[in-house]
């Protein structure tokens, strides 16, 4: 079992940045796999990015250029710098580990 924490969502506005953070309760955390994913009401979670155990990062086409993924094993913590950012942003995101847990969701506001 593992508990997944996200923060550092909020109100931007369109053009601006954030970043979240997520720290992993688990063992041996540098060999999972972690993701974003972000959700909007009506709508399936899709994935923004992911970086493996072994560093590849992979990012949905949507966000390539405006957002990195990186991690801190020594940390267990994951992170999603945003740049840029547009109203079609907007989503709870979602931190998930091996694709197996998933923590709570931050709301994300890009909004003038």
């Amino acid at each position: 079992q593992a508990q997944l924490v996200e923060s550092g969502g909020g109100l931007v506005q369109p053009g601006g940045s954030l970043r979240l953070s997520c720290v992993a309760s688990v063992i041996n955390f540098n060999l999972y796999d972690m993701s974003w994913y972000r959700q909007t009401p009506g709508k399936q979670r899709e994935l923004v990015a992911s970086a493996t155990s072994d560093y590849t990062t992979h990012y949905a086409d949507s966000v390539k250029g405006r957002f990195t993924i990186s991690r801190d094993n020594a940390k267990n913590t994951v992170y999603l710098q945003m740049n840029s950012l547009k109203p079609e942003d907007t989503a709870v995101y979602y931190c998930n580990i091996g694709r197996l847990y998933w923590g709570q969701g931050t709301q994300v506001t890009v909004s003038s």
